[in-house]
C-alpha cells in the first residue's frame, strides 16, 4: 500500500497545480509564523471571532506583499481588514481599512473560486520583524490572506494543495468538495488517477495471462497456449461500473482521497475490459 502511495503522488506533480498563483495554507490558530515571505502563500481562515496574527521574519532587505481577499459567497461582506507593523515601532507602515478600501471581483479558474480582493501593500522592507493583523466585526466572517509574489510549486506542495483544496472549499466556500471537479486541477486530477488506474490494470493483466500461459504450456497435452481475453460476464461488469462510481463520488464528495479514485480507476478498467484480476488468480469465469 505504501508503493501505491508513493505511485500515486508522484502522478500528481504532472498536475496543473503550477497555476495556482500561491500555495494554500489552512489557518487554525489565532498565530502563525510565516517561512519565507517572499514565497506566496494564502492563508485561509473560516474564522475571526479574534484577530488572526501573523509573524514575518527576515535577516535581510525583502520584497513584502500583503493582500486581503474574502469569498465571494452568500452571506460574506467584504469587511476583513488587516495592518502591517514593524517590531519597535508602534505605528503600523499601512493599513488596510475594509471600509475605506476598493474591493475587486476576482475569478480563479484553476480552483474553480470566486474572490473579492481588498486592500493590498508591496514594497521593499528593510530586515527585522513585521506583524500583519486580520481582523473583522464580524467573527464568521472567512478570508484568503496572500503573502509574498514568487510562484514556486515542488512536490511536497503539490501533494499539499490536493489534501487541502477539498477542506478549502467546504470550510471557507461552503462549497461540497465535489465542486472540485469542475476545476481544471481537480479534473486533471481524476484523469491522471485513471491513466494511472488503466496501466497498472494492463501490467498486472500481462503478467498474470503470461503465468497462466506458461502454465497451460505444460498441463495441455497439446501444448496449445490458451489465452483467454475475458474472464468476467455482463453482470459482473455491470457490478463493477457500480463499485467504480460509487467509489469515485464518495471520493470526490470528502477528501478526494487518491487510493480511493485509483481504485475507482481499476474497477471501471475490469468493466471496460471484462477482465478481473481476482478471477484470473482463482482460475473463474463468468462470461456466458
Amino acid at each position: 500500500m505504501k508503493t501505491l502511495k508513493k505511485i500515486v503522488f508522484v502522478s500528481m506533480l504532472f498536475l496543473p497545480v503550477i497555476a495556482l498563483a500561491h500555495q494554500p495554507r489552512l489557518t487554525t490558530t489565532t498565530f502563525t509564523q510565516v517561512v519565507d515571505p517572499e514565497i506566496s502563500k494564502a492563508y485561509y481562515g473560516a474564522s475571526l471571532s479574534e484577530p488572526h496574527v501573523y509573524k514575518i521574519s527576515s535577516a535581510n532587505h525583502f520584497d513584502l506583499y500583503v493582500n486581503i481577499l474574502v469569498p465571494d459567497i452568500a452571506g460574506q461582506s467584504k469587511d476583513v481588514s488587516f495592518n502591517i507593523i514593524k517590531t519597535g515601532n508602534p505605528t503600523p507602515i499601512f493599513t488596510g481599512d475594509a471600509e475605506k478600501s476598493e474591493w475587486k471581483k476576482l475569478s480563479e479558474p484553476f480552483g474553480h473560486d470566486n474572490y473579492w480582493q481588498g486592500p493590498e501593500y508591496k514594497a521593499k522592507v528593510g530586515e527585522g520583524e513585521y506583524t500583519v493583523t486580520v481582523w473583522s466585526k464580524n467573527p464568521a466572517s472567512h478570508y484568503s490572506l496572500a503573502i509574498g509574489e514568487i510562484e514556486k510549486f515542488d512536490f511536497k506542495e503539490t501533494v499539499n494543495t490536493i489534501n487541502l483544496i477539498p477542506t478549502i472549499k467546504k470550510t471557507v466556500f461552503n462549497k461540497n468538495p465535489i465542486d472540485f471537479i469542475l476545476s481544471p486541477i481537480g479534473a486533471g486530477y481524476i484523469l491522471i488517477m485513471y491513466i494511472l488506474a488503466f496501466i497498472l490494470g494492463f501490467i498486472y493483466r500481462f503478467v498474470v495471462k503470461k503465468v497462466a500461459d506458461k502454465k497451460l504450456k505444460s498441463d495441455v497435452a497439446s501444448g496449445a497456449p490458451i489465452k483467454p481475453s475475458r474472464n468476467i460476464g455482463f453482470k459482473d461488469r455491470l457490478v463493477r461500473a457500480v463499485i467504480g462510481l460509487a467509489l469515485l463520488l464518495w471520493a470526490i464528495t470528502t477528501t478526494w482521497s487518491p487510493i480511493l479514485i485509483f481504485f475507482s480507476g481499476f474497477a471501471f478498467f475490469e468493466a471496460i475490459f471484462s477482465w478481473c484480476a481476482f478471477y484470473s488468480a482463482i482460475g473463474k469465469n463468468t462470461c456466458e
